[in-house]
């Protein structure tokens, strides 16, 4: 048995996270290829048509640190085996993990570097200082999802630009749409609730606006910083106007996304920002920073603010709420804007990459 193209995906996790939607939008594209995709059969999805190597199902992020290091030793030991005995000549993995030291031909996706941004005692910083550059430098090719990300491959790691292909993100025009729904009373924001996420700025912004408006949290709660949020909401005498609504489901999103004033996205950093797109695809308006990737993603279609000025995001969610000329504008360049970032489009940019070192 022969196969060309192993595409490595035993990070895949069963909640739908952004690296999860960017797995299985991306795929169908690649199907000219003839991949065989490296998947637990808890992570399959079901409507994906292609040649499956079962892997263990507890090396995603699940499972918790434990699930990250068990991964990172099957990647070392296990793949290279595989490697051999499909007799591939090419390991793609949308994450920059890869056997080190081995005869495997490989191509990584970098997403981001934010630990190298905020750098912390996290063993996620240690991964990026020391595990990550030894995988790029061994790389025949390595992609990323944006220009932003690009540069900060070459400013951390001095990886020379030729090296690096960046293709852009989409979105699922056939989900995420404009639905004509009424506006309702909240500002939403979708995400992890990591301090580069900018929360706390976002809460105390949000508490200067009258108390007709709640902001909206979505994203899965996380001991080590939501309770510290909603401590802010307390001093801040806002907690029954901050509605924490922990993960919410892939098929729940396009609903809650139509019906608020606006997506509100001030992060720190960001190596795409897929909820930014996301909305824009929806007609939602969009606040977002003026830094990283984002001012790519949203063009002139968004609000963009220093997202380290609170007093500015404030001024800008009360644009919003209060000017219909503005909510206007910004709803329909977002759609029009939206429709330039399409699966196709970056599904065949990725083959052609991967087609040229098979």
């Amino acid at each position: 048995m022969q196969n060309s193209l192993l595409v490595n995906l035993s990070f895949l996790a069963q909640k739908p996270t952004g690296i999860t939607t960017y797995a299985a939008n991306l795929f169908p594209h690649l199907q000219p290829l003839q991949p065989t995709l490296l998947i637990s059969s808890e992570a399959r999805p079901k409507a994906l048509k292609a040649e499956y190597y079962p892997v263990p199902p507890n090396l995603t992020p699940d499972y918790g640190s434990l699930g990250h290091f068990r991964r990172l030793l099957w990647t070392q030991l296990q793949i290279p085996k595989i490697y051999k005995e499909l007799r591939s000549r090419l390991l793609f993995s949308p994450v920059p993990e890869a056997p080190l030291q081995t005869n495997c031909r490989y191509i990584v996706n970098v997403n981001d570097l934010i630990p190298l941004h905020f750098p912390s005692r996290s063993p996620l910083t240690l991964y990026f200082r020391y595990y990550v550059p030894q995988v790029l430098a061994q790389a025949e090719h390595i992609l990323c999802i944006s220009t932003a990300t690009a540069k900060d491959l070459t400013h951390f790691y001095n990886i020379k630009p030729d090296k690096i292909t960046s293709i852009l993100l989409a979105h699922d025009a056939n989900h995420f749409r404009f639905l004509d729904l009424p506006t309702s009373n909240y500002f939403l924001y979708i995400g992890r609730h990591d301090p580069y996420k900018n929360l706390q700025r976002v809460i105390t912004a949000f508490a200067a606006l009258p108390r007709d408006y709640e902001l909206w949290l979505a994203g899965p709660f996380d001991p080590r910083y939501t309770p510290a949020l909603q401590t802010v909401a307390a001093e801040l005498n806002i907690s029954d106007r901050v509605k924490i609504l922990d993960y919410v489901k892939y098929q729940d999103l396009p609903t809650i996304i139509n019906q608020a004033i606006a997506l509100v996205f001030p992060s720190l950093w960001e190596g795409f920002g897929l909820p930014v797109l996301e909305a824009m695809a929806c007609g939602t308006p969009v606040i977002t920073s003026n830094v990283s990737s984002l001012p790519e993603v949203a063009g002139d279609a968004a609000l963009l603010v220093d997202p380290y000025n609170t007093a500015e995001i404030t001024a800008a969610m009360q644009a919003v709420a209060t000017e219909s000329g503005l909510r206007s504008r910004l709803s329909e360049q977002s759609r029009v804007r939206a429709n330039n970032f399409n699966w196709a489009k970056t599904g065949q940019a990725t083959a052609e990459v991967l087609a040229r070192y098979l």
